[in-house]
């Protein structure tokens, strides 16, 4: 597949109020989601298009409670650069993977500096990629 750059690309702009914002949200939901089985054929990935999906949703819920319209508008703008990135396979497959099991290295409890010192590491960047941890 050829990389066409400004195939995806789309003109940033502000939301006017929140029933526009939620609009957008929505679209780019359903491109991320309709996007699923491709990601997975482009990247040779060793999982499932409902497990894309499921991990698309993950990532969306977990920013379902944000009211503010600015922030929103940020959060879509991330959304849609990664969404282009991803599509145009301006990517590798550690870092799609990455992304698929990111919100697990989130949700990890906050440690000390003697409980990292314990485990060998003192900086939370030194994971090992696409651990699953």
């Amino acid at each position: 597949m050829t990389t066409i750059p400004s195939r995806l690309a789309r003109a940033t702009s502000t939301s006017s109020g929140p029933a526009e914002a939620r609009k957008k949200v929505f679209e780019l939901y359903r491109d991320w989601y309709r996007a699923a089985p491709e990601i997975c054929t482009l990247y040779s990935l060793d999982v499932t298009a409902p497990y894309v999906r499921a991990a698309i949703r993950r990532e969306f819920e977990r920013n379902r409670y944000v009211t503010d319209v600015k922030v929103i508008d940020i959060l879509l703008l991330k959304g849609r650069q990664e969404f282009q990135e991803t599509m145009n396979c301006w990517k590798q497959e550690p870092h799609v993977l990455g992304l698929l099991l990111e919100s697990n290295f989130k949700d990890r409890p906050q440690r000390t500096f003697l409980q990292k010192f314990y485990e060998g590491r003192d900086e939370d960047a030194v994971i090992p990629a696409a651990s699953g941890l």
